[in-house]
């Protein structure tokens, strides 16, 4: 928490929240002063006009009071929300720079959680320090010394509730604050278990796993319900329990106050404006005590919040990167390149090599869990290399900057992404300043342009992850955006999974025929052998492993991985194809 505090206040407001605060401390306490001179030189003498002068400076003091407060409420709540805004956009930053292995260590939702629940707990904590935290041991000190100054005599009472108050804070503190700790944990699960369920819907439904998928959210709801319920219900108890004591503390101040006033050894108005002290005194204890049991909640939020936010990048810039001209000939070079997977005892990838120049194409086949994505992943750095070296343009890409090097790369995903908008707002990720003629350029290309006229044109509405959209339409929107981009590197991660096999060959026709395609390098990753076969290069992966490379008329003769994968995709195909 302070390690937030001290890197997102700023000093200034937080000055004047501060001194806002001191300021209707002071009149808070000043107003007993007042309240016992009053009755004790007004009331009991009969004095009208003083009755009328202290009751002005009473309105006065009290108007003071609410001005300061309501400073010290505005500058406490927007340096607050300030401190909040500020955690959100740094960790949205951060997460975005974040490689795959990153985001694995945290996991997506709890990755949300920590964006937003976790940030909120620390925006309220924050506001409650700024407001309570500090305004209640002000209140209790000064309090405790104008209440012994005014009559010590009626300090004795203290030494019985104060005690007691200590005992029931440590109580409350004790059984309510694991359980806070707690709740965070499983808002992550909640969260997981809810995201599963909006992304899965489909699987859910087709596999009738409604009622299990209900019942594993229910049991995680319960539970967290549950340990929420017990929390504040401790908590809730604080209230009664102060009230209890605060009670009892009253009673016998008027006890001990009205026999010293019997034996006129006190004023009725020391009597009290003494109760009111008391009164603050044991309040501000109760809301210090209440601050003490929410911070831990607060505490684990900020670890959390700081765990993302110094969570060290596992891709790093070099200290001193080197340019590339993007206009100079592009090629792409894999040299001896090996990559293990952290944790994992196997590599995913061994001791590939591979150069491909400017015009040509690399295909990359292989089974399922062969290392394609794998491959594809490398080249823009999304992994560092174990061993090896890849280049692009004849630069070592650890040796560029992730913004230089993701300038030279275009790439479709595996998955076709898409943002909720327009086709336009879409396709623009790719050129922020595309025109209407570039776009329609590259949606030809793709083979969109039919359905996106069908649609209504570039202003047709995309929902949320393109679901007005087919699987196909979704991936050649994708492969729009990343042809519209200038790029040295044009990767399609088998992004032709989901088009027919006359679209495929369509768009790889219009794909070689672009001029922009001409000058670049295009590595294609796909399963079916009649998306791969005309490229220049071809490398089969089987386990990790280099299997095979070279045409595919060489792999067709030669490689038996190949041959079986032929074999599976056409009968006798590698004897007629």
């Amino acid at each position: 928490m302070l390690k937030i505090a001290r890197r997102n206040l700023e000093w200034l407001p937080t000055m004047l929240a501060v001194i806002f605060l001191c300021a209707q401390v002071a009149a808070d306490l000043y107003l007993p002063t007042i309240t016992s001179d009053l009755i004790n030189k007004g009331v009991l003498k009969h004095d009208i006009n003083y009755i009328w002068h202290m009751g002005g400076m009473m309105l006065l003091v009290a108007a003071i009071g609410l001005l300061v407060a309501a400073g010290n409420v505005y500058f406490a709540s927007t340096q607050a929300m300030k401190v909040g805004a500020k955690l959100r956009k740094k960790i949205f930053a951060h997460v975005l720079n974040f490689s795959s292995e990153d985001v694995n260590k945290f996991g997506d939702s709890s990755l949300i959680t920590r964006s937003t629940n976790d940030i909120v707990q620390i925006q309220n904590v924050m506001v409650q320090v700024l407001r309570m935290m500090l305004q209640s041991p002000i209140m209790l000190v000064a309090a405790s010394v104008l209440a012994f100054n005014r009559e010590p005599r009626l300090s004795r009472v203290f030494w019985i509730s104060l005690p007691l108050l200590g005992v029931a804070v440590v109580l409350i503190m004790y059984f309510a604050v694991p359980l806070f700790r707690s709740i965070q944990q499983k808002t992550d699960r909640i969260n997981l278990i809810f995201r599963e369920g909006l992304t899965g819907v489909r699987v859910i439904r087709a596999f009738n796993q409604d009622q299990r998928e209900q019942e594993r959210f229910r049991v995680a709801n319960e539970d967290y319900t549950s340990t929420s319920t017990k929390a504040f219900i401790i908590v809730s108890c604080m209230f009664p329990v102060m009230t209890l004591i605060l009670s009892f503390t009253n009673v016998g101040i008027v006890w001990l106050g009205a026999k010293l006033i019997a034996r006129m050894t006190m004023n009725i108005g020391d009597l009290i404006a003494f109760m009111t002290y008391s009164t603050q005194i044991l309040i501000s204890f109760m809301m210090l005590s209440m601050i003490f049991v929410f911070i831990p909640r607060a505490q684990a939020s900020a670890k959390r919040v700081n765990a993302v936010l110094d969570h060290p990048l596992t891709i790093q810039d070099p200290q001193s990167p080197v340019t590339v001209d993007p206009n100079q000939p592009a090629s792409l070079t894999f040299d001896h390149v090996s990559f293990r997977y952290e944790s994992a005892e196997k590599l995913a990838l061994n001791d590939l090599s591979c150069q491909v120049k400017a015009g040509q194409t690399l295909a990359i086949i292989g089974g399922t869990g062969s290392g394609k994505s794998t491959l594809v992943n490398l080249i823009p750095r999304l992994f560092n290399t174990d061993s090896g070296t890849i280049k692009v343009n004849g630069e070592d890409i650890s040796k560029l900057t992730q913004h230089d090097l993701h300038r030279l790369i275009s790439i479709t995903q595996q998955k076709a992404v898409l943002f909720s908008g327009t086709i336009r707002s879409n396709m623009q990720f790719g050129l922020p300043h595309a025109s209407d003629e570039q776009i329609w350029h590259a949606l030809k290309v793709a083979q969109a342009a039919d359905f996106v006229k069908d649609a209504g044109g570039l202003d047709a509405v995309v929902e949320q992850d393109g679901a007005n959209f087919s699987g196909g339409q979704r991936q050649r929107l994708a492969i729009a955006r990343t042809i519209i981009k200038p790029a040295s590197i044009y990767i399609f991660d088998d992004s032709f999974s989901a088009l027919d096999f006359k679209t495929d060959a369509k768009l790889r026709l219009a794909l070689k025929a672009d001029p922009a395609m001409k000058k670049a390098v295009m590595v294609i990753v796909a399963q079916r052998i009649s998306t791969v076969a005309d490229a220049d290069t071809i490398i089969v992966l089987d386990d990790g492993e280099v299997a095979g490379q070279g045409t595919h008329a060489e792999l067709k003769a030669h490689n038996r991985v190949y041959q079986e994968i032929l074999d599976s995709q056409l009968k006798g195909g590698h004897k007629n194809a």
